[in-house]
């Protein structure tokens, strides 16, 4: 059984900045793995992979369990679900806001080129 993960202290969205970290996520969000098979899979070394899944693990998306020798990697939920609430707080809002926009919007509110006038 897996230690309770330290809080996150990282930013999950800076961490997902990088393209090989998202690739990494990626895989693990197919299922766990170790730094061996994540590196096999990638165009990086395994201490490359090692480092982003440090920055991962801060972030507070994934975390390690220890199973026999290596360290296995699999999502934090935790971590993934508030990414999403998140994400669906901020374009709710947005959709909100630009379907109010364009309910309360006329032809005759506009200038000739589509602005409001």
């Amino acid at each position: 059984m897996a230690a309770e993960p330290a809080a996150p202290t990282g930013d999950p969205f800076g961490a997902l900045g990088d393209a090989h970290r998202r690739h990494i996520l990626a895989l693990i969000a197919k299922g766990p793995r170790s730094v061996r098979v994540l590196a096999d899979e990638l165009p990086i070394s395994r201490p490359a992979v090692s480092r982003h899944l440090r920055l991962l693990k801060d972030a507070g998306l994934v975390i390690e369990e220890p199973e026999g020798t290596r360290r296995i990697y699999r999502l934090r939920r935790e971590g993934m679900e508030a990414m999403q609430a998140y994400l669906q707080q901020v374009w709710g809002d947005a959709a909100t806001r630009f379907r109010l926009v364009a309910e309360n919007t006329t032809p005759d509110s506009t200038d000739g080129d589509g602005n409001p006038g």
